[in-house]
């Protein structure tokens, strides 16, 4: 995967809901092992990188069982689901009681068998690590109750929210900073010496299963914010951080394996130096749901280095569906923003199709919704587009933008080129919902003296341009409101 571009697409796909799916269309159980051939070649055309099977591992009987009790899921669930039942109930994926894949899914030997059908077809395998955190029966709880922050009866009694009694002991559950605890999961010590050992068999007995971790909650495990959230809880602080004993013990044994951080707070860059190859952009999510064109503009001045080890999306489990949160024309310029910048690229299994239900990560099952096949159709051409060379492997570059007396609506507008030796492309997206003008500038690209022909890959258009006009004032672009270009020349 790695060798294949420095910008691998990633397709996410619910295991467990795709497999029940499979084999309610089959009329016989499906599992990893016996997924059909023609289910791999769809997701082979695609064009991805590597699928991320997220919740393979096996989940918890006791975190099924507070999820049963707890009311507010079971309301979440029935409004998702109508005619939800306890048995769609599977528990959380994040509430792990072995990292042993789940023996409905297939076991160990299913998994093994999905991971060459993806290898055959040029695609990596990514897989979840949960570090802050484990199930209440996960074995750990009993035979080494050092690996977590405990607490003592007086904690249980004043917060019966945050801690809770197996076998006589006092755990905390596991929780971030700003919300409450998770109340079916028990709080790991990231300060342990213990645990980290710990870590780091579990976490290279997964890398000999897969190309690449997606980390969960990456920055609860960096020493300042598990200090500031457990205080004298945790112990000693370790001179070294969690993430720089773990994945370097990891890469000695299995050195391309690609480490994916789920990171948030603006701690991306501090992940990155600790080892990580990649970390979640949540800013330019956030910027592309609720501000300006200017904010993501500023985003993009970060140099490309850091840049290209951003990953890129606009859903995932985590995030509401991108149908449900922009709306139609601004769903597609946000998608072609994400989708040609430079990182990683996570696209979510039914954010093609239009699907529009966040499905909570407990459910097995998921409502029947219809296909948006003019999205389908867009999809397609935005896979094709994103797939040339010239983006793949080229060179990105920020484009300055300018407007002229009177016309500010340049400011509505980003714009970025690709370029790989004399073929460029060239990204313009209006990010608002007013028509606007503006002046594309390409510099460091000799236009002067040549008339320069462009196409829209995403459209099919052609157009033709004097080079003397693009390299003294820029190429005049003119975009009604969340329209794009994406021109190849």
């Amino acid at each position: 995967m790695k060798n294949r571009s420095n910008h691998p697409r990633v397709y996410e796909i619910n295991t467990w809901v795709w497999l029940e799916e499979l084999s309610r269309a089959a009329g016989f159980e499906v599992t990893l092992a016996t997924v059909p051939k023609e289910a791999w070649n769809a997701i082979a055309e695609l064009s991805m990188d590597a699928v991320w099977f997220m919740g393979v591992w096996e989940r918890s009987p006791v975190g099924i069982n507070i999820a049963l009790k707890n009311a507010v899921l079971q309301d979440e669930f029935k409004r998702v689901l109508p005619d939800y039942t306890p048995a769609d109930m599977i528990g959380s994926a994040y509430c792990i009681r072995r990292y042993e894949v789940d023996a409905h899914l297939g076991g160990a030997n299913g998994l093994a068998i999905a991971r060459k059908e993806l290898a055959k077809r040029g695609l990596g395998l990514i897989l979840d690590y949960v570090p802050n955190h484990v199930a209440p029966d996960h074995p750990w709880v009993t035979e080494h109750p050092e690996y977590f922050i405990q607490g003592d009866h007086e904690d249980l009694e004043n917060d019966p929210i945050s801690f809770m009694d197996v076998n006589g002991k006092v755990f905390a559950c596991g929780r971030d900073p700003y919300f409450p605890a998770w109340q079916d999961v028990l709080q790991l010590n990231a300060f342990s010496a213990r645990l980290r050992k710990a870590a780091i068999k579990t976490v290279s007995s997964i890398g000999e299963q897969c190309d690449g971790m997606r980390c969960d909650m990456a920055m609860l495990l960096l020493c300042d914010v598990f200090a500031r959230t457990w205080g004298v809880k945790s112990g000693a602080r370790p001179i070294a951080e969690y993430w720089s004993d773990v994945i370097s013990a990891v890469k000695k044994k299995h050195p391309d394996t690609l480490f994916i951080a789920e990171a948030y707070w603006d701690l991306e860059w501090e992940l990155l130096q600790q080892g990580f190859d990649y970390c979640y952009d949540k800013r330019l999510y956030d910027r592309l749901v609720s501000d300006t064109a200017e904010s993501v503009r500023l985003h993009l001045l970060a140099e490309p280095p850091y840049q290209e080890r951003l990953v890129r999306f606009i859903e995932n489990h985590d995030e509401p569906r991108a149908a449900w949160v922009f709306p139609k024309e601004k769903a597609r310029a946000a998608a072609v923003v994400f989708a040609t910048l430079p990182g990683a690229k996570l696209f979510h299994e039914g954010q093609f199709e239009g699907r529009k239900v966040k499905l909570p990560v407990f459910l097995k099952r998921r409502p029947i919704e219809g296909i948006d096949y003019d999205l389908k159709a867009f999809y397609g051409r935005l896979m094709e587009a994103i797939n040339i060379q010239t983006i793949r492997e080229g060179r990105w570059r920020l484009c300055r933008l300018s407007g002229w007396h009177e016309n500010s609506s340049w400011m509505n507008m980003a714009a970025w080129c690709w370029q790989k030796g004399q073929e460029i492309c060239l990204t313009v997206v209006n990010l608002s919902d007013t028509r606007s003008q503006a002046r594309v500038h390409l510099t460091g690209v000799n236009l002067a003296g040549k008339m320069v022909k462009m196409t829209d890959i995403m459209k099919n258009e052609t157009y033709e341009r004097s080079g003397n006009e693009m390299a003294e004032i820029g190429l005049y672009v003119d975009l009604e409101p969340w329209a794009y270009h994406v021109l190849r020349f």
